[in-house]
């Protein structure tokens, strides 16, 4: 009897544990679609928005802007598309790499869209944020000597230095190693042979932290000589407000990519450095998702920071805050309806109406545009 006992409470066991597991199995499968669903809709968006904006802008400084900026954009839609394409054929064939991947292609193919995807973004941010520095601290060295051609090869460069880095693994012969949760491929992380699968991570994650640092300290410089400039002048120029779009978008890109890469940068380089090893797959699998999310974050930025968007805004803020203009626009609406009633009797009511959302006045408006 009691072994009749332990035989079915073994069999409960089991058939729990394979429903477990099935179900996990089922969770990922279903946040990897629609976190690629996701990334693949809002960077089309973007990109959308972009090109239109491309096709339309007749200022240099704001062209060369958007040029990095659809780049970038391209970047991560890729990114969506082949990692989780990769992710997805890794889920349906049951993690079993031994059986679909024999030869150790998939995992190299992993490994590097992995690391070039991931360091593309980081570059690509550091290259526009130096790019806006020159053009608002240097304005007629950067209308001389920055040409369309020339952005177009820095953005090539960006992207083959992103290449070699993620091809180097292989060209070293230390390829990626499937992980420990068996659903990607990254740096040889456990018990590292030699200095080389020490170094290849930490050249990763160095590269990585740089291109913040770099952005950082242009996008600071920028924002304290735009903020002067507004100050000291005033009358602003016309091209004041694509500044204005420029900096808080990449202030924005710049905070997404400290918050969403910045833990993993800071993991790879703690395990790479450690001197014991110790379990650490969930935790590394943790901080690569929430890396993941910077390329659903970005695309967000250009379609809510846009100027339109950023007016609305100040304007809905300002008249919020400030009850002055609320009264002022209404004596002006009173104002205005007087003298068209004593011009005009019997037409149709005024359409200026002080209840509901309260315009900004024209030197508000002005102010930012």
């Amino acid at each position: 009897m009691s072994a009749n006992g332990s035989s079915e409470t073994g069999c409960l066991s089991e058939v729990r544990a394979t429903n477990t597991t099935c179900s996990q199995k089922e969770l990922s499968i279903t946040a990897s679609a629609i976190s690629m669903t996701v990334g693949i809709l809002s960077n089309s968006l973007a990109l959308f928005i972009l090109v239109k904006s491309y096709r339309r802008i007749r200022l240099k400084s704001k062209a060369s802007f958007l040029l990095f900026a659809s780049g970038l954009v391209v970047t991560d839609l890729l990114g969506h598309l082949i990692n989780g394409s990769l992710v997805l054929f890794v889920y349906s064939s049951h993690k079993k790499w031994e059986t679909f991947d024999p030869h150790h292609i998939v995992c190299s193919l992993f490994g590097t869209c992995m690391v070039f995807f991931g360091l593309s973004p980081l570059f690509l941010g550091s290259a526009m944020a130096v790019e806006r520095c020159i053009g608002i601290t240097r304005p007629f060295f950067h209308s001389t000597a920055v040409v369309t051609r020339h952005m177009r090869r820095l953005l090539g460069l960006t992207w083959l230095l992103a290449a070699m880095v993620a091809v180097l693994p292989v060209l070293l012969w230390r390829p990626y190693q499937v992980q420990s949760s068996r659903s990607w491929c990254f740096f040889h992380m456990e018990e590292p042979r030699d200095w080389l699968d020490v170094l290849l991570p930490l050249l990763f994650s160095m590269l990585g932290l740089l291109a913040l640092l770099l952005s950082i300290v242009c996008n600071a410089l920028t924002s304290c000589t735009l903020l002067q400039s507004r100050l000291r002048r005033k009358h602003h120029c016309r091209g004041t407000a694509y500044h204005l779009e420029m900096i808080c978008q990449l202030l924005a890109i710049m905070l997404v990519s400290c918050v969403c890469w910045g833990p993993l940068l800071i993991h790879v380089i703690m395990l790479s450095t450690q001197a014991e090893d110790r379990p650490s797959s969930f935790s590394l699998l943790v901080v690569v998702r929430m890396a993941t999310w910077n390329q659903i974050l970005d695309p967000w930025v250009y379609i809510l920071l846009r100027k339109a968007v950023l007016q609305k805004l100040f304007l809905l803020f300002h008249s919020c805050c400030d009850p002055r203009s609320r009264s002022l626009h209404c004596r002006r609406c009173s104002v205005l309806r007087s003298s068209v009633d004593t011009s005009s009797s019997g037409t149709g009511p005024s359409d200026c109406h002080c209840r509901g959302r309260i315009p900004l006045p024209v030197t508000a408006v002005k102010s930012i545009t």
